[in-house]
């Protein structure tokens, strides 16, 4: 299979977007982290109530809805410190390619990982924390590059799966006791599925034509260009 970069052309590598690209995953991770750590701030002043009350309860029906909770808490500090690195760069490489893609990755790989767990862990407990997520952006890193057909993504994710393969092995049964291994195989599983399902499905839109011959660049039911003008905007900010 073919590999190209992601607009076809040089584009993708031009200085001026690799940093406005940069700067908005920058931003959208800041903001993760920030409501990351400011729940369990709020966790630990109730005692980790949260996380009893939001965590997932395997095999409870009346704990599905935490699939959705469960990610963002942690049972202490250094629960929160050891998934916070990793949570921070494989996010910030996922959020890299779009906002829009990214958020829809985030749901993915939350709802694979907690249900795996729901379905697989031991009855009886409450598991909470990002980890099975960071498993989930690392599987989309890893492979993105492949299903987008781009050389540098490509790259980049042998890169980042030769040098974190170990990681796998936590997604194993028995490797790592007390620490949920259904919740990291959901979430691996559920990235590399979201490689195939948020993939770049063609070619990027095509340069507006030149001016007609009255006057400015054909428009559509407004300004001269304007529609152009507003699909570069929207694509500026990864949507």
């Amino acid at each position: 299979m073919a590999l190209n970069d992601r607009s076809g052309s040089a584009s993708a590598l031009d200085p001026a977007r690799m940093i406005a690209d940069a700067r908005r995953a920058l931003f959208t991770m800041a903001g993760v982290m920030a409501v990351i750590w400011l729940l369990q701030l709020v966790n630990w002043l109730d005692d980790y109530g949260l996380s009893r009350d939001y965590g997932v309860r395997p095999q409870e029906l009346g704990s599905l809805p935490n699939i959705v909770t469960s990610p963002l808490l942690h049972w202490n500090w250094a629960h929160l410190e050891a998934n916070s690195g990793p949570l921070f760069v494989f996010g910030f490489l996922a959020a890299y390619r779009g906002v829009k893609k990214f958020l829809g990755l985030t749901a993915l790989v939350a709802v694979t990982s907690e249900l795996t767990a729901w379905v697989f862990d031991k009855p009886n407990s409450v598991g909470v924390g990002a980890s099975g997520v960071v498993f989930g952006y690392f599987g989309y890193v890893v492979l993105r590059g492949v299903f987008d057909r781009n050389l540098i993504d490509t790259l980049i994710g042998v890169v980042l799966g030769a040098s974190y393969a170990y990681m796998v092995t936590g997604a194993l049964p028995g490797v790592a006791p007390g620490i949920s291994w259904a919740a990291h195989l959901g979430g691996l599983v559920g990235g590399l599925a979201g490689a195939w399902i948020f993939r770049d499905r063609g070619p990027r839109a095509a340069a507006p034509k030149p001016a007609a011959a009255g006057g400015g660049a054909v428009g559509t039911g407004g300004a001269p260009g304007s529609r152009a003008d507003l699909l570069k905007e929207l694509d500026d900010f990864g949507l």
